[in-house]
């Protein structure tokens, strides 16, 4: 049966359990007025962020939402079968919460005649495959046999998989642009809220590193779920700056016109890809060294295969990373979109038992 949504059937579901808020609202960062020729100054570039204070806050530092590629804030206010989502679990767990639209997604405007010109659009079959029922194509990567927390059938005529569907939008056509949008409107969150905790998933990892490299003082740490890659050459094409589009500081620095060199790393196992990571000597991230940074891993993902790969290039660059396999962690079956599937809760207290290590 689908979930009601109406007023009485919600407040009968939720009323033993009320959600109790001191605060919840709504800002914008990143904002930049540009002349339109026609129109005049007008903004572009602005990030949508809500936050979530609970009533009794438990932690010192806020997390911060980021989603992926086509996605938006709402990635983390519910599952795909309608159930609450990493904003309500993590906020009943006493922690604040921010969660963003990055510029050009979700409630963040995108007319392409002031935020640039939009992406194409991607087959749904291409959802089908990496996201929801991996395990339906014979031909597919090797860990997606694993695959069975999607709550439903993973096909079109899935409920669960449209309200997926429902929230998947397009993103700017230049990468290195959309990702330098994410880091002045994240950058700005941060000098207006202070430290915090930074969690992306898949293509919001680019803005993560970015945001880091721009306020290191700012981010208590890192958590990089899923994170777009393998360094240099993504799913999603080239990574001329290793794992962003758009420039990071490297020490020494690379000059102008020129690019990070890489040679390849042999796969460490069965089902695992050859990683690329720099030529030696390899450049330090500098800004990025000062975060403690966790990669996470879903087991039956397609990153299953090459987040290795991201950790080791990392790593070389002189960053404090640790890789974290929620198989490792007894948690099973999950693939991409791992905080829509039926186990949402149990990967979410993964990531709060990495924050409490961590001290925060």
């Amino acid at each position: 049966m689908a979930k009601s949504y109406r007023p009485a059937d919600l407040h009968t579901a939720g009323a033993a359990r009320p959600l109790e808020l001191a605060a919840q609202g709504f800002f914008w960062t990143g904002g930049e007025i540009v002349q339109h020729p026609t129109a005049g100054p007008v903004m572009r570039g602005q990030q949508y962020v809500e936050y979530w204070i609970p009533l009794e806050l438990r932690h010192e530092w806020p997390i911060v939402l980021i989603h992926g590629g086509g996605g938006q804030g709402t990635d983390f206010l519910g599952t795909a079968d309608g159930r609450e989502g990493w904003v309500h679990w993590f906020v009943r767990r006493g922690w604040a919460v921010y969660v963003v639209d990055r510029p050009q997604h979700g409630r963040s405007p995108f007319n392409p005649a002031i935020q640039g010109e939009m992406g194409g659009v991607g087959p749904t079959v291409f959802l089908e495959r990496l996201f929801t029922r991996p395990e339906a194509f014979e031909d597919n990567y090797p860990q997606a046999k694993l695959h069975n927390k999607w709550p439903g059938d993973g096909t079109l005529d899935d409920p669960a998989f449209r309200h997926f569907l429902a929230g998947t939008g397009p993103t700017l056509a230049d990468p290195v642009q959309s990702q330098m949008d994410a880091q002045r409107a994240g950058a700005e969150l941060l000098d207006r809220i202070g430290p915090a905790v930074v969690l992306s998933h898949s293509a919001g990892a680019p803005p993560g590193w970015l945001i880091a490299d721009a306020r290191p003082a700012l981010v208590k740490a890192l958590i990089a779920m899923e994170p777009l890659g393998p360094p240099f050459t993504a799913l999603s094409g080239p990574l001329p700056y290793g794992i962003t589009n758009a420039p990071l500081t490297y020490d020494p620095p690379l000059g102008e016109g020129d690019t990070l060199e890489w040679e390849a790393r042999p796969s460490p196992g069965e089902g695992l890809i050859a990683g690329k990571v720099q030529k030696e000597p390899a450049r330090r991230l500098a800004n990025l060294a000062r975060v403690p940074i966790v990669v996470v891993t879903a087991e039956a993902s397609w990153m299953a295969a090459d987040n290795h790969a991201m950790v080791d290039f990392l790593a070389q660059a002189g960053c404090q990373v640790e890789h974290v396999r929620l198989e490792d962690k007894g948690v099973h079956g999950n693939g991409h979109a791992l905080q829509l599937e039926s186990n949402s809760d149990d990967v979410a207290g993964v990531i709060e038992a990495l924050l409490l290590d961590l001290r925060l």
